[in-house]
């Protein structure tokens, strides 16, 4: 008995060690854990928002903008009495979070139908998340789907000439660094991306709840240990402290007055506030149009990360705002 014991000990010592060493020497086991942890509440969101679907929604679901990428689809949103009082839609594209490790583009099916019954052709796209891809892959394949939709526009009832981008968490750092890429070409130069759009044809972002500068990131705590784990996945390193490259990622440091009117909005109690807070500074400093939707810091209940999902007063709100925005640009 006593021998079994030992062995039995030895191997759970050794077992142990290698599970140690997996979270050590690879962000996979983390990513794992919160993939899992991510999927399973964005499936539950997505559920809640059938109660506010309209009837009428037509859906147009796997459409590849990439043939050689098997990973490139998006679905398409849109409804039938705005086609009939219009023909051609103004364009929202909206880029789904999750951190960068998680998420598709099902996700986001009611919230986008919800966005199609307000007037337009809403458009959630999937890319490779980290780490099976790398940055910048996301915003290679979110420009290279702006391109197919731009070059296909009877087929999706789009009106190409209005096109707005939009994203959440993770999907909010793709979106404007690819409004940065469209609009600035020395940055489209530095990140070597090709725009799937011309800056004409970008009218305006909505962005909750997302990253822009990674140089300052605060690691400590738990939400701390979850970014380092974001990082290491999406930059394939540790450490990127001395890779230039990477640091493009931070698209703050490189915004120019020919960035697109911005909507900016995050939860009071989104331990990311501090990103949407900075991205508006800087915008305005620049002097480019934005609209925030920011809360008290005693609001209560207090609005924790992707707050605009949940359609209570605040996420109501959120929408109703989003959507005023949109036609004051079209305006």
């Amino acid at each position: 008995m006593k021998k079994i014991l030992k062995r039995t000990l030895i191997v759970l010592i050794a077992l142990g060690g290698i599970i140690f060493l997996a979270f050590k020497l690879s962000p996979y086991p983390s990513v794992w854990i919160i993939r899992h942890a991510f999927n399973k509440e964005a499936i539950r969101v997505n559920k809640e928002l059938e109660n506010f679907v309209p009837d009428k929604i037509e859906t147009i679901r796997n459409v590849q903008y990439d043939e050689t990428d098997k990973e490139a689809y998006m679905d398409f949103y849109f409804h039938k009495d705005s086609v009939k009082a219009k023909g051609k839609l103004p364009v929202i594209v909206w880029t789904h979070g999750g951190g960068l490790i998680s998420g598709n583009k099902n996700q986001l099916s009611n919230y986008c139908k919800i966005l199609a019954s307000k007037g337009y052709v809403a458009i959630s796209i999937d890319y490779t998340i980290a780490p099976e891809a790398k940055y910048p892959t996301p915003m290679q394949q979110l420009n290279r789907a702006l391109a197919y939709i731009s070059s296909n526009p009877d087929k999706f009832n789009a009106d190409t000439s209005f096109f707005v981008l939009a994203g959440d968490s993770g999907g909010s750092m793709i979106s404007a660094a690819t409004a940065n890429v469209i609009t600035s070409p020395s940055y489209a130069q530095i990140t070597n991306i090709k725009p799937g759009l011309n800056p004409n044809q970008l009218k305006c972002l909505l962005l909750y709840c997302g990253i822009y500068e990674i140089d300052n990131l605060k690691t400590e705590g738990a939400f701390g240990s979850f970014l380092k784990t974001v990082m290491w996945a999406y930059f394939g390193k540790k450490d990127i402290s001395n890779d230039d490259y990477a640091k493009t990622a931070s698209v703050t440091n490189f915004l120019t007055s020919s960035f697109p009117p911005t909507f900016i909005s995050a939860g009071n109690n989104d331990p990311l506030l501090p990103q949407s807070k900075i991205l508006a500074d800087k915008l305005s400093t620049l002097k480019i149009s934005i609209d925030t939707l920011f809360f008290p810091e005693n609001h209560e209940p207090a609005l924790g990360h992707e707050y605009q999902f949940t359609l209570d007063d605040a996420g109501k709100f959120a929408l109703e705002r989003s959507i005023k925005y949109l036609k004051s640009i079209a305006e």
